[in-house]
């Protein structure tokens, strides 16, 4: 679908997002509130500078952080008749560029990519002996990665683990030894990283002024979408790519940072205009999406933080009729499983199709519980974004040594057979300390001790394992409609008429190891990603016990901030 004239593609803007699409020139920043139409407003504002004869389509790069985000941009563009611009990650962009130079500037071919940093780090450590898991090497893995991404070198890491913890059990001395193992292993048999790609690609137009002259005359205009998630490594790189010019147009929202854990930082989107001072600043603020009870649960959340925004619903959703924002306890996981299972076969049976349902939660672990009370109401899920529970291969190696052991033993009660094998597979009643790969072993194997609990008095210990085997066989694909079981992390650029937050406690949300005030901010944006990706109905909901363990949980501090009834009307602190 193409457009007559350049006006026809401004006639269904809102007035901000008509004025961020007519900034075509300069320093742009657009400050986009979740629900509010950046897309939208992003894709127009390209296509019209194309219509307009501002831009020539081959030198405009669109840059984001996903390719399933360029692919949507891509077809956007070519909807609104400007098919030929380059949208595509920061990733693609680089290692295009860096496949067509790196013959001409270094010779021969380009090194081959790693394909498993957790398969190279394991050999790095048998090379310098340092003890490892299968666990704590995917967890060194993205260490590594953050390294990168944060522009550390080794002795600048070595210094970040004054203040940061060491991943994997390791000492400060073997961590550090297995960063430049890894790097030496990678270098003796040519190979790079996907950070390298970025690393590389800066270095080469930085180094060779052929190079800069080639790239930047292929390029003169840039977008870069969801820039709260820039890291300093691609930071680096787009101002390579850039130069001394300042075509630039950045789109965020500080309040959706939720990857300050992989390197990521809202820094270069807040101090946009302190780089740019003549810099034209847009805000969009008007919400799409939810109701107006939804986003006055997220602005509550969010008032006064750094670079919020002040969310207002749009005027067809003011008067739209949906369900309230509801707040809830119960008092284990699995009842609150079962009962949220309960209200989504109800919403279900209403009317409302499963694919617009949705139940979020702080990490993997908790859909365990989840998957089985929607499985026993013959409910269809799918998980995004992360391994069905039955397939971890922590859970598949409990399973089988809980079948073992029950061929055998006999008479006792079921919490003492299960909690006995999974003690011996490293579970206990407290979880660890820290997060990284023993603590999420224990969390699999905490969900696991938890089914005990869904299955009625008497069932004995062989009956139990064999209700686990057959839920295990069970998990295959759901139907297309179905309803979604995700993190709160993955869930992030989703939305469904109804969400279901889960798990709102001390200890899950704000998680347990967030002990630092910028740590717990970000879990204040997780939360706040997680209300904004609701439309028209939402609760929020926590467990005051788990399995095995007799501490009663808090309600998260977050819930307090909120002014939440409970379904019957009631605050949940009135007498």
């Amino acid at each position: 679908m193409t457009n007559d004239s350049p006006e026809s593609l401004l006639a269904g803007l809102d007035d901000q997002q008509r004025v961020a699409a007519e900034a075509v020139l300069g320093p742009v920043c657009i400050l986009a509130g979740a629900g509010t139409g950046k897309t939208r407003a992003i894709t127009h504002r390209i296509a019209y500078g194309v219509a307009s004869g501002v831009y020539a389509p081959s030198r405009v790069m669109a840059l984001t952080f996903t390719a399933k985000a360029a692919t949507e941009l891509r077809s956007r563009l070519r909807m609104l008749g400007a098919p030929n611009v380059a949208a595509r990650t920061f990733h693609a962009a680089a290692l295009s560029q860096l496949s067509y130079f790196w013959p001409q500037v270094v010779g021969g071919n380009m090194p081959k990519i790693v394909e498993s940093k957790g398969r190279l780090l394991g050999h790095a450590a048998e090379m310098i002996r340092v003890p490892v898991t299968t666990g704590s090497l995917r967890e060194f893995a993205a260490e590594v990665e953050w390294r990168k991404v944060s522009r550390l070198g080794i002795e600048q890491y070595a210094k970040a683990l004054e203040s940061r913890p060491v991943p994997g059990n390791l000492s400060v001395d073997q961590a550090v030894a297995l960063q430049q193992a890894y790097e030496d292993i990678k270098d003796e048999r040519r190979l790079i990283d996907f950070e390298d790609i970025l690393l590389a690609t800066a270095g080469m137009i930085e180094a060779e002024p052929r190079v800069a002259l080639q790239v930047r005359e292929q390029y003169r205009f840039f977008v870069v979408d969801e820039y709260q998630d820039v890291s300093p490594l691609q930071y680096e790189l787009l101002q390579a790519w850039l130069g001394d010019r300042r075509d630039l147009c950045v789109v965020g929202d500080a309040s959706q940072t939720v990857y300050s854990f992989a390197g990521a930082t809202a820094t270069y989107l807040l101090e946009f205009e302190q780089k740019y001072t003549d810099a034209q600043v847009v805000r969009l603020e008007q919400n799409y999406r939810s109701t107006t009870e939804i986003i006055q649960t997220a602005n509550a959340l969010m008032r006064g933080r750094a670079g919020s925004l002040e969310l207002r619903p749009a005027a067809a959703r003011v008067t739209e009729p949906s369900a309230a924002v509801v707040r809830a306890a119960y008092p284990s996981d699995v009842l609150e499983a079962r009962a949220v299972a309960q209200a989504i076969k109800a919403t279900i049976d209403s009317g409302v199709q499963p694919k617009q349902i949705a139940v979020l939660y702080r990490i993997n672990v908790q859909s365990a519980v989840l998957e089985t009370a929607l499985a026993d109401l013959g409910v269809p899920v799918q998980l995004s974004g992360s391994t069905r529970f039955f397939d971890h291969p922590e859970v598949r190696q409990a399973v089988m040594a809980l079948r073992a052991a029950s061929v055998s033993i006999v008479g006792e009660p079921l919490f003492k057979s299960v909690s006995d094998v999974l003690r011996s597979l490293g579970w206990s009643q407290h979880p660890p300390e820290t997060a990284g790969a023993v603590r999420d072993r224990w969390e699999l194997l905490n969900a696991l001790m938890g089914l005990v609990d869904l299955v009625p008095a008497g069932t004995t210990f062989r009956d139990f394992t064999d209700d686990l085997l057959q839920r295990q066989a069970a998990h295959h694909a759901p139907d297309l409609s179905a309803v979604t079981l995700a993190t709160l992390h993955s869930a992030k650029g989703m939305e469904w008429d109804t969400v279901f937050l889960v798990g709102l406690s001390e200890g899950l949300l704000p998680i347990s190891y967030a002990t630092t005030r910028p740590q717990q901010d970000e879990e204040r944006r997780l939360l706040y990603v997680g209300i904004t990706r609701a439309k028209r109905a939402l609760q929020l909901s926590y467990a005051e016990s788990s399995a095995g363990r007799r501490e009663v949980r808090r309600p998260s501090r977050f819930l307090a901030e909120l002014d939440i009834r409970t379904p019957d009307g009631r605050r949940p602190d009135a007498s």
